[in-house]
């Protein structure tokens, strides 16, 4: 292939080759076809016009002699070796047109264009879903607790909480997947030995056919208040079997590999169920959990992704009031944007604000949702000017919405809280400090926990 000039101004960078492309996609739908742009795992696009039903319009007969120049030239390296194909001469056009993956361009999601978007990882987070009902119609409340930011106060939250839904009444199951840094897992066990397996496990058994049997949930040995609760944990990482080594590392060397008929979303999510088909197997009262907690990994990964996008009905976004929080949640929102999937994912998500500090008049807790506001505004719709925005079927809540994705649930910085072992500290959760600190957190996560999924009614 004969490398195509270099555009004026200088070389086209990864960031502009998307509007590049997409511009010129748009000019060919525009005279009269349907264009799918689909982009490799480096990045590079081809313009695949659907000619499969009936010849293309007048104006496009000599398409590629009129677009394939122009085409390479305005993307550079960014092109692919064939950046212009007819549906007509690919044989793999269905395969590619016809993708579940292809998704309208969300600036123009009315048009004639859709995206294609190869990764090699990461691919989930542009992949939303909400878990549906059990068999029977009842329904686990799956909740991702997820920071942008490690060292936000995630894990101690998620262990909190789940003391007090059990305290409700509920059969709680905590899941640790923060497979790089497993703890959780002994912060709810609270003194009850750990499995002898743990999720890693079920990942790396279950590739080979091998997870039958497995020991990898324990109840907790915390005891709800009422009676009726349980609270059940799944470790990343089991206690091991006596006198074999555990070889954590060399697990999770293979832990996200794909396997025939299962990726690794695909794997993750039967892990996930297989803890909460033991819960119902191993415990007295036979119950499947009716509220499953996902300790997520920190910052831009795979399993984050697969947590929020596919795995939970609800997602916490713990976060503190700097610029590292909002530069990258920030560009997880671009990258929901930019895959069509904003209107299915930010009706699931409530930021968490970890660690507020003690401010004058609340200044702290109103800066942080003013930077919420902003870097969930490109989530939102737009609504046209003129129009009532309370008549309107956009998504667009207001800053002072109490009840919107941007609005911050606190969880007050406590000293006490430093240093503070919950593995040792019998009744911690019962302190002065600690009830202050999630004094506004717990009953907001609760009613958010068990409304029905995307809807704004009430416990169930």
């Amino acid at each position: 292939m004969t490398d195509a000039p270099e555009p004026a101004g200088g070389p086209v960078r990864f960031a502009e080759a998307r509007p590049r492309a997409l511009a010129l996609a748009h000019e060919l739908a525009a005279g009269g076809t349907d264009v799918l742009a689909v982009r490799d795992v480096l990045g590079r696009f081809t313009l695949l016009v659907d000619d499969r039903t009936q010849p293309l319009p007048p104006p496009l007969e000599n398409l590629e002699a009129a677009y394939g120049p122009r085409l390479a030239r305005d993307l550079g390296p960014y092109a692919s070796d064939r950046p212009l194909l007819r549906a007509s001469g690919l044989f793999s056009a269905d395969t590619l047109l016809d993708s579940e993956r292809a998704v309208p361009d969300p600036q123009r999601p009315a048009g004639r264009v859709r995206i294609l978007d190869n990764t090699v990882v990461g691919e989930d987070w542009g992949q939303v879903s909400t878990p549906a009902p059990e068999a029977d119609g009842s329904r686990t409340h799956r909740t991702a607790l997820y920071g942008f930011k490690g060292g936000v106060g995630r894990s101690t939250a998620a262990a909190v909480l789940a003391r007090h839904l059990a305290d409700q009444g509920h059969v709680v199951l905590v899941v640790d997947l923060d497979l790089e840094s497993p703890g959780v897992g002994t912060l709810v066990a609270a003194g009850a030995d750990l499995p002898p397996h743990g999720v890693i496990d079920h990942l790396v058994e279950s590739a080979v056919g091998n997870a039958d049997g497995l020991d990898h949930v324990i109840r907790s040995g915390y005891t709800p208040r009422g009676g009726r609760g349980e609270l059940w944990v799944a470790p990343a990482r089991g206690r091991g079997t006596p006198g074999v080594p555990y070889a954590y590392v060399d697990k999770l060397n293979r832990t996200y590999a794909d396997v025939p008929g299962a990726d690794f979303a695909d794997r993750l999510e039967q892990a996930v169920r297989a803890c909460e088909d033991a819960v119902a197997r191993d415990g007295d009262s036979g119950r499947r959990p009716d509220i499953v907690l996902l300790d997520s990994r920190a910052g831009i990964h795979d399993i984050a992704a697969v947590a929020i996008s596919r795995l939970c009905d609800l997602a916490l976004l713990f976060g503190t009031d700097n610029a590292q929080t909002w530069e990258g949640y920030g560009d997880l929102f671009a990258a929901w944007l930019s895959s069509g999937q904003a209107p299915a994912v930010r009706e699931k998500l409530r930021m968490v604000a970890s660690m507020v500090p003690d401010s004058p008049e609340g200044t702290y807790l109103q800066s942080f949702r003013e930077h919420a506001w902003e870097c969930f505004a490109q989530l939102y719709d737009d609504v046209p000017a003129g129009a009532d925005e309370y008549d309107s079927d956009a998504f667009s809540p207001s800053l002072e919405d109490e009840a919107a994705p941007h609005h911050p649930v606190p969880i007050l910085f406590e000293p006490g809280l430093v240093g503070l072992d919950l593995v040792t500290a019998p009744g911690w959760q019962d302190r002065a400090f600690v009830q202050a600190a999630y004094r506004d957190f717990l009953p907001t996560a609760t009613l958010l926990i068990t409304a029905d999924p995307q809807t704004s009614e009430g416990p169930r």
